[in-house]
């Protein structure tokens, strides 16, 4: 029941980007529809879908060693966004790519924010978290330290710790 559920309403994005080299964009893309058993008509559908909201059509046919760490992750968030998820997750979304890509990811994402999906984002981007989030965890050893608005989190923090990571990084 946990594994029905979670192919039904979760989608994940991966640090790593977790594309398969031997297969191509649409294919990668296509994969975890193909185990949802979705007809083919309905998977080339998606795709087209979601690469025109991506703007990765034109490295579609392409294997991920030839596209860019930014092209990589929308392909990722593609292969995610094609299952219509109800919860995107997000782990370190930006971490492994350079300021540049960094910021056409975070355009990406922010715009999924405009279509009201649900998202669970973990970033060290404080900047992009204040700005795109309704609600701000901070963890600290993997407990919750404070939660919020980011008004109350990141911009008036309160809790001693939180204001010490923020002193460091912003």
């Amino acid at each position: 029941e946990i594994s029905a559920f979670r192919r039904k309403n979760l989608g994940f994005v991966f640090q790593e980007y977790n594309l398969l080299d031997t297969l191509t964009a649409f294919d990668n893309i296509a994969l975890a529809l193909q185990i949802q058993k979705c007809p083919h008509d309905k998977i080339k559908e998606k795709i087209e879908a979601v690469a025109q909201k991506l703007g990765i059509r034109e490295v579609l046919e392409k294997y991920p060693y030839q596209l860019s760490g930014g092209q990589c992750q929308r392909v990722a968030i593609a292969r995610a966004l094609a299952l219509n998820p109800k919860i995107l997750f997000f782990d370190e979304p930006t971490s492994a790519l350079d300021p540049e890509l960094t910021g056409e990811v975070l355009r990406v994402i922010r715009s999924l924010a405009d279509i009201h999906i649900t998202m669970v984002i973990v970033t060290h981007e404080m900047n992009f978290a204040r700005d795109i989030s309704d609600r701000v965890i901070f963890m600290d050893k993997g407990v919750i330290a404070v939660e919020g608005t980011p008004q109350e989190v990141l911009l008036n923090p309160k809790e001693p710790r939180t204001i010490d990571f923020l002193n460091k990084v912003l």
